[in-house]
């Protein structure tokens, strides 16, 4: 294994590139195949009682649990390095962010990575809808509406940095009880993960639905597969350190698209990027391999209108809440992140509302 590490952190730029595309395109093939949706899950749910879809995300996010806390407790991937876990928890910003992203998600027929999903099965409405997200997104991250972004994340933010534990759900067990760490962080894994396996098992019944099941673990997989390449080719001694990561789709479409216009200057994609790639090329095959590739777009004005709000909103609010359904919802979870339980909490608000709301209209 140090063997591969070294090997890792000596190619680190072109691993995260080819980990990541490959990742994304399993991603993508999966989702497109299993009908893996978030907000699709949640529609389901609400609209007709269905537990199946919500149960996969409910088994994706278990698996992801358990096998990013494996890696971490052993030391393959650092956890407390990735952004889910920075110094200081903008609980505001999470929950504010969420709701918007959530209703964003709704409204634009899809989160970032269903969209991309659409997109790679012919739909351009999706393509609008990822292009319009990306700009929204860095207009939040460095453009016109960044500087209140961070004077909001300033004001609201909580400083854990004295004990960085504190950022994890396992921090309290730590910090009050006097819990050994891994111990705290292995119980606190357990009493999410057994919830979720029972929703998954007893609830949407997945033994008896082997499409949703074979997608709960496949994308529990891929999440886990992020934190081990990502993990592994982190090298604190580089020039610049590139933090381990896994799927998310919110900052990733929007540096996959300032790739396509200046790829000369930065090289190859990074982890999120090529992933951004990988998923559009594995949803395209997918489509094509089922003869579902059709191209399609708006069927009026109103249904454009939607999926820009849509999109606007998945971008600023992505950002705010540092992350996406997938990406704070299942990636952001495996980390124990107290901001990324949050966030997660808040999208699954935001659709929820925003469904009753899009019912309503129309």
């Amino acid at each position: 294994m140090e063997a591969f590490k070294t090997l890792l952190q000596n190619n680190a730029r072109e691993a995260l590139f080819l980990g990541g595309l490959l990742i994304g395109l399993a991603f993508g093939y999966t989702a497109a195949r299993a009908n893996f949706c978030v907000m699709g899950a949640i529609s389901d749910w609400r609209t007709f009682a269905s537990p199946g879809r919500l149960g996969a995300v409910a088994l994706a996010a278990a698996v992801a649990i358990a096998g990013a806390q494996t890696l971490d407790a052993i030391q393959l991937a650092d956890l407390s390095l990735s952004m889910f876990l920075a110094p200081s928890i903008s609980a505001i910003g999470a929950t504010l962010g969420g709701l918007v992203f959530g209703a964003g998600m709704v409204y634009a027929g899809g989160c970032a990575s269903r969209n991309l999903i659409r997109a790679g099965a012919g739909d351009l409405r999706a393509l609008v809808v990822l292009t319009v997200l990306a700009i929204a997104a860095f207009a939040a991250i460095s453009g016109i509406i960044s500087p209140l972004r961070a004077a909001f994340e300033t004001a609201t933010a909580f400083d854990v940095s004295a004990n960085r534990e504190l950022a994890r759900l396992s921090g309290p067990l730590t910090a009050v009880a006097g819990v050994q760490i891994q111990t705290a962080r292995a119980a606190m894994a357990a009493a999410l993960i057994v919830p979720l396996l029972g929703f998954a098992f007893a609830k949407a019944k997945l033994a008896r639905d082997p499409g949703n099941l074979l997608a709960g673990l496949v994308v529990g997989g891929l999440i886990t597969a992020g934190w081990f390449v990502s993990g592994l080719a982190y090298d604190d001694m580089a020039l610049r350190p590139m933090s381990p990561t896994s799927l998310s789709f919110v900052r990733p479409v929007a540096d996959a698209i300032d790739w396509l216009e200046r790829s000369s200057a930065l090289g190859l994609p990074g982890f999120g990027a090529a992933s951004v790639f990988g998923a559009l090329a594995g949803s395209f095959l997918a489509s094509v391999l089922a003869g579902r590739f059709k191209v399609s777009g708006f069927a009026d004005r109103g249904d454009v209108l939607r999926h820009l709000g849509g999109a606007a909103a998945m971008g600023i609010g992505g950002v705010f809440a540092l992350g996406c359904s997938i990406g704070q919802g299942l990636t952001g979870l495996s980390t124990l992140s107290v901001q990324s339980l949050l966030a997660a909490s808040s999208i699954f608000a935001g659709a929820w509302l925003a469904l009753g709301r899009l019912e309503r209209d129309l």
